[in-house]
């Protein structure tokens, strides 16, 4: 079985925490007062991801904050992560240019796929809800785009993570093979 460690990561109250509570089903209560992550949280769930063949997968889904002041933290929390998800409101414009930060931070410096990759376009309740392209930086356009809308759509982001995680454990698994062949050869 495998275990895939999955940071969720962006700006400030972009909603990393409710999707994360919702992805691990601990709730599926999408509004309540808002209430800053410290440092990260880990949750951990079994999952079945897509294409993985009936196989389970432990996941770890560290719920990291966005707030700067954590980030001497964040290269302990990059450590042996398995994909990394940059979770941002698309109705804050200053969250468009952050989320290349953050790219830079978390995914450039990790040798991930992009297929390890994913950004999350989160519609917080009451927002205007526009499926369309974002202006992304070039570097984030090749990325894997979903749009959230957990008041509208719960089961589309569910499908869309566990498409994620089979992307993620298929990686993981040929990155073994990889390894494994080399030590034969």
């Amino acid at each position: 079985m495998f275990k895939a460690k999955i940071l969720f990561v962006g700006p400030t109250e972009s909603g990393k925490t409710v999707l994360a509570n919702v992805l691990s089903d601990i709730t599926e209560n999408v509004v309540g007062e808002y209430r800053p992550t410290q440092g990260a949280r880990i949750l951990e769930f079994e999952s079945q991801p897509e294409g993985s063949d009936d196989k389970t997968c432990d996941v770890e889904l560290w719920d990291c904050s966005g707030d700067f002041k954590f980030e001497s933290c964040w290269p302990a929390l990059m450590k042996d992560c398995s994909g990394v998800v940059i979770i941002f409101n698309p109705d804050v414009p200053s969250h468009l240019t952050e989320i290349e930060t953050w790219h830079s931070m978390f995914i450039s410096t990790q040798s991930l796929l992009d297929s390890q990759c994913l950004l999350i376009a989160h519609h917080k309740p009451g927002s205007e809800i526009e499926d369309g392209r974002l202006p992304l930086a070039p570097n984030l356009s090749k990325l894997p785009l979903i749009h959230s809308n957990l008041e509208e759509e719960p089961d589309d982001l569910r499908h869309a993570f566990y498409r994620y995680l089979g992307n993620v454990v298929k990686a993981m698994s040929e990155s073994r093979e990889r390894e494994e062949m080399s030590i034969i050869t």
